[in-house]
């Protein structure tokens, strides 16, 4: 599993608001500045991050980018679900239900289910409030 650009910035972008943002909005060329990242890729993110509800876009002078809950309501692994997709390691982890054909016999899969479970554990067991804190360290 690789993370792509898109999910890095979407969480280092988020990591970026729950810092900065707590009571008035973040522009995105002040995130832009601090990340490195460009301002057009950051609206890209924006936008998916926005439908979905995480973010409030605050329009004005004094306009940016707000979350619509406390950090701590936050996983990172739901951010990247969000930008990434499903996060599983092979592609029979990815439903609910195992449907391969081989999943009795298969000899690997306990190894991708720990993999997916460890994984699973760390993305879904850190917050923004925790990655804004460390970060602050």
């Amino acid at each position: 599993m690789k993370i792509s650009t898109k999910g890095r910035y979407a969480l280092r972008m988020m990591v970026d608001i729950a810092q900065q943002g707590r009571e008035c909005p973040v522009a995105l060329r002040e995130i832009a500045q601090r990340q490195g990242i460009s301002v057009k890729y950051l609206e890209q993110i924006a936008a998916v991050l926005t439908r979905a509800g995480y973010l409030k876009s605050v329009r004005g002078a004094q306009g940016g980018y707000i979350l619509t809950r406390e950090p701590k309501e936050y996983t990172a692994g739901e951010i990247l679900r969000l930008t990434e997709g499903n996060l599983a390691p092979v592609e029979c982890l990815e439903a609910e239900k195992n449907l391969c054909p081989r999943a009795e016999h298969c000899t690997t899969l306990r190894l991708w289910e720990e993999l997916n479970q460890a994984v699973r554990q760390v993305v879904d067991g850190r917050t923004l409030e925790d990655l804004a804190d460390e970060k602050r360290m």
